[in-house]
């Protein structure tokens, strides 16, 4: 049997789980843009040194830009070991990456072999990881045997799904991914989006998890969600397979979306103000109506009207345009969409699964 080495070969992507404990060691702003899932952010240059050694770097050359960078990297690198690193025990594992595998990672493994653990750097660093991301989503999606969950607005979707995964099944949410549930109104309060990256590498880790050889139920998006694209491969893919639409009636949709989209009526403000996107499309009169109900906190007004003049008329056209097996969909009846009726769909799309 051959025994793993670290110290003779380089640490690649698929090395991670050998190690402890991951530290990214960019700045924080590198780190929130997105990161490798599970790492720790101790940077050796925060975000303003980076900018005066990248500064230095342009005005006065490398080595006046490594002389002072040295020394912020030394006080942070001295930080973490008094602070983050204290606790560690002499067998403790971590592996250190930066964006490149480069100066920044290695001034850090250097520091922690030295004390004495077996510190190993990333190859390549964040940009490999990047790159098996990419890889990871164009390899795995040609093998996803999807079954794409659709119906109007209101028809609890996702909820749906979760009552899938709650039953053991297989489940990719986007809107969870991408912290949004995808309509004109769903910004999640509080929540921002993630960047591109980081929801690209959300979708890689579901698909990690996956066994490519069961259905994957996934709701029927449109290709961006908020401000945010699907990848154009799973785009694709989603377009090519099969369809379930939940069928429910305008009052049981309405209520179900009084309760979910609540919290709107705790800005109204806010709210009136997303309803000026649609003034192009419905007119400044209905528009000014819709506001106006905003304002008053009227949502069972205004979410009636938006599902008939706005949503409703769209939906049947729009599947039929973006999903090809739209013709030959199953339908599933949910004569109500509290927690039970959910739960009873679900159990419904299962057996459809099983039967076909």
């Amino acid at each position: 049997m051959t025994v793993y080495n670290p110290r003779h070969q380089p640490t690649r992507v698929a090395d991670l789980h050998r190690f402890d404990t991951l530290i990214d060691a960019r700045s924080p702003s590198e780190f929130a843009l997105d990161h490798i899932p599970g790492a720790i952010n101790c940077p050796v240059l925060d975000d303003e040194e980076r900018r005066i050694v990248g500064t230095i770097y342009k005005q006065t050359g490398a080595f006046e830009a490594r002389r002072v960078g040295g020394a912020m990297v030394a006080a942070n690198l001295a930080q973490h070991l008094r602070e983050r690193f204290a606790e560690q025990p002499a067998n403790w594992r971590p592996l250190v990456y930066c964006w490149r595998g480069g100066l920044r990672s290695g001034s850090m493994v250097t520091w922690l072999r030295l004390v004495g653990w077996d510190a190993q750097q990333l190859a390549g660093g964040y940009k490999s990881y990047r790159q098996h991301v990419l890889a990871q989503i164009e390899a795995t999606v040609p093998k996803l045997r999807l079954k794409v969950i659709c119906g109007a607005t209101g028809s609890a979707k996702t909820r749906v799904l979760q009552a899938l995964a709650a039953r053991g099944e297989q489940v990719l949410d986007l809107e969870h991914c991408a912290s949004h549930k995808g309509s004109l109104l769903g910004a999640l309060p509080g929540v921002p989006q993630p960047s591109q990256k980081q929801f690209e590498t959300r979708i890689a880790t579901c698909f990690d998890a996956l066994d490519v050889s069961r259905t994957l139920y996934v709701e029927g998006e449109s290709a961006r969600i908020g401000r945010l694209s699907v990848p154009i491969p799973l785009v694709a893919h989603m377009r090519a397979a099969d369809c379930i639409e939940v069928q429910a009636d305008a009052a049981a949709r309405l209520d179900y979306l009084l309760r979910d989209y609540a919290y709107l009526g705790d800005d109204r403000a806010a709210l009136a103000g997303q309803l000026d996107r649609l003034k192009e499309m419905q007119g400044k009169a209905v528009v000014q109506r819709w506001q106006e109900w905003a304002l008053a906190g009227n949502l069972p007004q205004l979410f009636a009207e938006l599902m008939a003049l706005h949503y409703d008329p769209h939906y049947e056209r729009s599947q039929a345009r973006h999903f090809e097996k739209w013709p030959l969909r199953q339908q599933v009846a949910a004569p109500d969409l509290t927690d039970a009726g959910i739960d009873t769909v679900a159990e419904a799309i299962l057996r459809l699964n099983a039967a076909g």
